[in-house]
C-alpha cells in the first residue's frame, strides 16, 4: 500500500516534531496532532491541507507540503456546551486580551473583568455576562449597562467551545494557528 511507504518515509524526516492543527469539516479545531499522522490523513483523503509550511516533504518520485493545519473531509460530532468554569484568565483568553468597548489592547495588567449586566443590578458572573474591558471603558461604563452608559460592546459575549478553549494555550504559540482559537 502507498500510505504504508510513504509513512515509512516520513519516520526520518526531522519535521516530524512539529505537531499540526486537526479541523473538523466545520473549521472548528479538534486536536494537535504529528505530521506523520497529518500525511497519512492527506494521503488517505480523509483530510485536506489547510495551511502549510514553506519547507517540504521530499523523496525520488514524491514531494509534499509540511502541514500546519488540515481539515477531516467528513464531520466528527463532538460534545456540545460542556460547563466551563468561567474565570478571570479565561474571559480575557476568550477576549484575547482585547477590550469588547473599544478594541484596545492595553496589555493584561491594564485590563479588567467587567460584569456586562451589573452585579448591582442582579448580573451574574457568567460566560454571558462578563467580558474584558480596559480600565478606562470600565471606569465610563460604572454601575451601569452598556446601554445605559451608552456604549456597543464589539462583539456579545459568548461561552466558549469546550474544544478550542482546551487547546487555546496550543492555539496561541502558533501564529497561523491562532485565527483558529474562537472561529
Amino acid at each position: 500500500m502507498v500510505v504504508v511507504a510513504y509513512s515509512r518515509f516520513l519516520k526520518g524526516v526531522v519535521a516530524l516534531g512539529q505537531r499540526v492543527l486537526v479541523l473538523n469539516a466545520s473549521y472548528e479545531p479538534l486536536q494537535l496532532i504529528s505530521v506523520r499522522r497529518a500525511v497519512v490523513l492527506l494521503l488517505q483523503e480523509k483530510a485536506e491541507l489547510v495551511e502549510a509550511a514553506t519547507q517540504q516533504l521530499r523523496a525520488r518520485s514524491f514531494s509534499l507540503d509540511v502541514p500546519l493545519v488540515i481539515r477531516l473531509v467528513r464531520y466528527i460530532k463532538i460534545p456540545r456546551r460542556l460547563k466551563l468554569p468561567c474565570s478571570r484568565r479565561g474571559v480575557f483568553a476568550r477576549d484575547r486580551e482585547t477590550c469588547q468597548y473599544c478594541g484596545t489592547q492595553p496589555g493584561r495588567v491594564n485590563l479588567t473583568m467587567d460584569h456586562v449586566t451589573p452585579r448591582s443590578q442582579g448580573g451574574t458572573t457568567t460566560w454571558e455576562n462578563v467580558v474584558t474591558a480596559c480600565r478606562d471603558c470600565n471606569h465610563r461604563k460604572g454601575g451601569r449597562t452598556p446601554e445605559q452608559a451608552n456604549m456597543l460592546l464589539l462583539i456579545k459575549p459568548r461561552q466558549p467551545q469546550y474544544v478550542a478553549f482546551a487547546l487555546l494555550g496550543e492555539l496561541e504559540r502558533h501564529d497561523v494557528w491562532r485565527k483558529y482559537a474562537f472561529s
